[in-house]
């Protein structure tokens, strides 16, 4: 069957009525029409290239009901954003306990003590990778790693920390000790090789993670008296897709772990944590100024200078923007790039998961696992620096090109 003719005057009309009440909603409620018949008449009246040359405005009622129409949206919308703020302060409030004045370093970090001071320790632990699997046979038996091996890695980095600052160091004193958490706590599932070959899923990893890192800031506390943990999260830890600026750290299993361990020490009066909501953490010990982040900001680093050309220019662009908002820092310390860099004014972290498979396809520099540790002393800025070896170290061949006359 062909299709009906419209009568010109209901094409019209149906112009006139929608220009008199400003929209089709409003006309069809008006007039009763059903807004499937409106838009046909409308349609009609194109075809026919009918149009009113001058039509009217819509009279004040129907402005006044378009304004409502938007005030009842906008109510909606700020109900709902209420709602959610609401949520999210109940959370930081009555879940986590968190305040939202900025965290002030304990005093035994930025007063000296009496008498001999060799200074604050610190203890970087990031790129852990908990509940990442390495195949050795796929990197040429250069490294292999697990969740028992990730065990023993730990235990052997505090001890050796210990060790180091404590025997080594003959006669030295501390006030306490600064346990930085830089990311990457765990494996995650951003790719889906990891999803496919992580020991366990991510819920029972943070769970075996937390059950470690307590027994780390105990074992500390115990040794130094004093804790501070400087807390950033990584790229590893989220759970979104891609990386998010807004809401970063709580979509991040990294910063859900800081939460944890200080829900569970909030009463040790011994350990103080430092977990802020953006992605970088500023502190001090003494008069140095430190600024802690990840280090997944920065893009780039495949030439022939590995990625020191890199961060050099990442370190310039957010040393910058932290002066222009009064955030000045001497030494910025980061992980994410698995290559242990210790300088003055830049600390890059090694990692305890050690060299793995995209690291082996990708040629990047073998460095076997390892975590930074170093002093700052209250008067030289940084002193002693130490890498940790998370390993036993394995004997190298002997050589003949260098002797000693007997």
């Amino acid at each position: 069957m062909g299709q009906k003719t419209l009568a010109p005057a209901l094409a019209r009309h149906a112009l006139e009525i929608v220009a008199e009440c400003g929209t089709k909603a409003a006309a069809c409620r008006k007039h009763n029409i059903a807004p499937s018949t409106l838009d046909a008449r409308l349609r009609a009246a194109k075809r026919m290239g009918i149009t009113l040359e001058d039509g009217p405005e819509a009279p004040p009622e129907a402005q006044l009901e378009q304004m409502d129409e938007v005030v009842r949206k906008l109510r909606a919308e700020l109900t709902k954003a209420q709602s959610d703020e609401v949520t999210r302060a109940a959370v930081r409030k009555y879940i986590f306990d968190l305040k939202d004045e900025k965290a002030a370093p304990p005093k035994w970090m930025v007063k000296p003590g009496r008498g001999e001071n060799t200074g604050v320790p610190t203890l970087f632990l990031s790129d852990l990778h908990w509940g990442e699997v390495v195949t050795p046979s796929a990197i040429s038996h250069s490294n292999e790693f697990n969740l028992d091996i990730a065990h023993v890695r730990m235990r052997r980095t505090v001890e050796t920390c210990i060790d180091l600052l404590k025997c080594k160091l003959a006669g030295a004193e501390y006030p306490g000790i600064v346990l930085a958490l830089g990311g990457d706590m765990i494996s995650g599932d951003i790719h889906e090789e990891l999803s496919r070959t992580n020991a366990a899923p991510t819920l029972p990893t943070i769970l075996d993670l937390l059950g470690v890192l307590m027994w780390v800031i105990d074992t500390l506390a115990d040794e130094f008296g004093n804790v501070y943990l400087p807390c950033v999260t990584g790229n590893h830890g989220r759970n979104t897709r891609k990386p998010i600026a807004k809401e970063r750290n709580e979509t991040n299993f990294d910063w859900l772990i800081y939460r944890f361990l200080h829900l569970h020490f909030k009463d040790d009066k011994r350990i103080q944590f430092n977990i802020p909501d953006g992605p970088d953490c500023h502190y001090r010990i003494f008069s140095h100024r430190y600024c802690l982040t990840h280090g997944d900001q920065f893009r780039g680093g495949n030439g022939i200078a590995g990625p020191l050309m890199t961060i050099v220019r990442g370190r310039h662009k957010k040393i910058s923007r932290d002066a222009g908002i009064g955030e000045d820092w001497d030494t910025l310390i980061m992980g994410h790039w698995h290559q242990l860099i210790m300088l003055q004014s830049l600390i890059v972290n090694g990692s305890m998961k050690g060299y793995d498979e995209y690291a082996y396809q990708n040629n990047f520099e073998f460095q076997p696992p390892n975590q930074a540790c170093w002093i700052t002393h209250p008067d030289h800025g940084i002193t002693f620096q130490m890498p940790i070896y998370c390993d036993e170290g394995k004997p190298r061949a002997e050589t003949s090109w260098v002797s000693w006359a007997q």
